[in-house]
């Protein structure tokens, strides 16, 4: 069980390629630890049999430690290569899928993209997201609630994603694991929709603060709900003050354009800064 957020071991699966939580995982080249990822034993700052407060604490360290080792060799990676990379996450039900099939499909002829999908079991996202026409690959975490760096590695070198291209990683659905764990993401995006209540930044303060970007989403429903946006966006900036937020609708296209040259833009500064560090070579 993992000791940061206590979700289960078990076997994760990236597709071709299978390992259990404690086996020792084939390494890739870009990664500096050739050790697994193996989460301990019981919850954070809960009782474990035979394990003192103290130990889980530094249980915990180590695990986070190790994950931003893996973290940031992924990041080297993405920068070598001009990717940015962006962590999607969200609660369930907030339409990240639908919001991601969308954005593939509307800007698939001006950038090149993929995406690493993230869930605890089946395979239908990817295999939605691929219906696009983007590759994309699944990881299944089994129990565990969230990606980690080193399932991101692995699953990169799988997908090999192309120079200059956007790189989504759309995480397990969860406001609370996932944002402890870096990914070597350039950006985390949090997918807030307006039927969730306008007081999740309150209740989730440190996936807000951890992200960059927040999409409030389903706007097209507001007409039907008590959702007070601007106290909503006032709850994101109390708790992270450089938070920007896009306001879009995956179904009805409201907002999206902004979403896009959001992406547009950031893709650009990655894509300038390689050339940059080209020329400086």
């Amino acid at each position: 069980m993992c000791s940061v957020c206590g979700c289960g071991e078990g076997e994760t699966r990236i597709e071709g390629h299978e390992h259990a939580h404690g086996d020792h995982a084939p390494s890739h080249h870009h990664h500096d630890s050739p050790h697994p990822h193996h989460y301990g034993h019981g919850p954070a700052r809960a009782h474990a049999p035979g394990l003192s407060q103290s130990r889980m604490v530094q249980i915990e360290e180590d695990i986070l430690a190790k994950n931003d080792r893996y973290a940031q060799a992924n990041r080297r990676l993405f920068a070598r290569q001009g990717i940015l990379a962006l962590n999607l996450v969200s609660s369930p039900g907030s339409g990240k899928t639908t919001l991601l099939a969308r954005t593939l499909e509307e800007l698939r002829d001006e950038m090149p993209m993929s995406v690493i999908e993230g869930d605890q079991e089946t395979s239908h996202d990817a295999e939605r997201l691929r219906a696009t026409g983007a590759r994309a690959i699944q990881i299944n975490t089994g129990k565990g609630c969230h990606l980690d760096a080193h399932m991101v590695g692995h699953a990169a070198e799988h997908l090999a994603p192309g120079q200059g291209s956007v790189l989504f990683i759309e995480n397990v659905g969860n406001l609370v694991c996932p944002a402890a764990f870096d990914l070597g993401e350039a950006v985390k995006v949090v997918i807030l929709s307006v039927t969730e209540g306008e007081d999740k930044p309150l209740k989730y303060p440190d996936m807000f603060h951890a992200a960059g970007l927040m999409l409030l989403n389903k706007i097209d429903l507001l007409p039907h709900l008590d959702f007070d946006v601007d106290r909503c966006i006032e709850y994101a900036r109390r708790v992270n003050p450089g938070i920007q937020v896009l306001r879009v609708s995956a179904r009805s296209g409201e907002g999206l354009e902004h979403w896009h040259r959001w992406l547009r833009l950031n893709r650009e500064a990655r894509l300038l800064g390689l050339e940059t560090e080209g020329s400086a070579a």
